[in-house]
């Protein structure tokens, strides 16, 4: 199985000096099943201040830290070795008729599905708009297995919605991207997420990684890659299932996941609270490579 990696560099600019500033960071790959993490290291300028590390309310391992020196630019990289043992998958694997895993969700019998409640609600960025719900039933016919009708959704979203970096930003509101058809995996994970909540699925939104392939006969380049994000559904006595709709795929030994929760305001990357700085600008590079 590969080792993969990882290294995710953020730079953000100022228009004005920054005083100081209170950071997270979710950046770590979690330790799961299907994958190890080797090593992780956080390196910065100016340099991090009062670093601590804990998990979040979903078990996210989450950095906090300040920067107490004035600054124009602050520059963060976060490197991981990950071993990722995820099988490939052709297909989900055998679940109950969908509305059979609703109703189950709905009288959770384990701790692990009524933790999987919270994850049927609406959240702040996946709210329920008309037109959503009528969109994702036309993937789940009745007695269709959950698995199956998930998957015939995501095809839908990947066949449907056009991946358009730049024609949507963090805050753009889930029905736009419905209405314009475009949007990239924040987006469509969310469409993706928003469509099976409505139909009382409990669905989480994963931050992560994808190793990315070039063209056959051409070299990989540095710093193209980026964070990715797809979507996972919960059934009921087998667990998390993943979808990726942005590539219309089954997540396997090229995904790492960082983090989950019920939206994207849940796994940030960073996220501060800055005394000065006025307008910023930002730019991220990854990369993922096989060792």
């Amino acid at each position: 199985m590969p080792i993969l990696s990882i290294r995710h560099r953020t730079v953000y600019a100022y228009a004005d000096e920054v005083d100081a500033s209170v950071n997270q960071a979710r950046l770590r790959p979690r330790d799961l099943p299907g994958q190890r993490l080797l090593n992780f290291s956080l390196e910065s300028d100016p340099g991090l201040e009062g670093y601590e590390e804990a998990e979040d309310c979903f078990g996210n391992p989450t950095s906090f830290f300040l920067l107490q020196r004035p600054h124009k630019t602050f520059t963060i990289t976060a490197s991981s070795r990950v071993d990722v043992s995820w099988a490939e998958a052709d297909a989900p694997p055998p679940a109950p008729a969908w509305e059979e895993a609703v109703r189950r969700s709905q009288h959770a019998e384990s701790d692990e599905a009524r933790d999987a409640l919270q994850f049927a609600l609406e959240s702040p960025m996946v709210r329920t708009f008309p037109g959503l719900k009528e969109y994702a039933v036309r993937s789940f016919p009745a007695g269709r297995p959950l698995g199956e009708a998930a998957a015939h959704l995501m095809q839908r979203i990947h066949r449907d919605f056009r991946f358009r970096p730049g024609s949507t930003n963090p805050s753009t509101a889930l029905e736009t991207v419905f209405q314009n058809r475009s949007g990239v995996c924040q987006d469509f994970s969310h469409l993706m997420i928003g469509g099976l909540r409505a139909l009382g699925l409990p669905a989480r939104y994963v931050s992560g990684y994808l190793e990315t392939l070039p063209p056959p006969g051409k070299p990989k380049l540095m710093g193209t890659d980026a964070s990715h994000a797809w979507v996972s559904v919960y059934v009921s006595g087998g667990g998390w299932v993943d979808f990726d709709p942005t590539n219309e795929m089954l997540p396997g030994p090229r995904h790492v996941t960082v983090a989950w929760g019920r939206d994207f305001s849940d796994v940030s990357p960073l996220r501060g609270v800055l005394y000065g700085g006025g307008t910023q600008t930002l730019k991220v590079e990854v990369d993922v490579l096989r060792n």
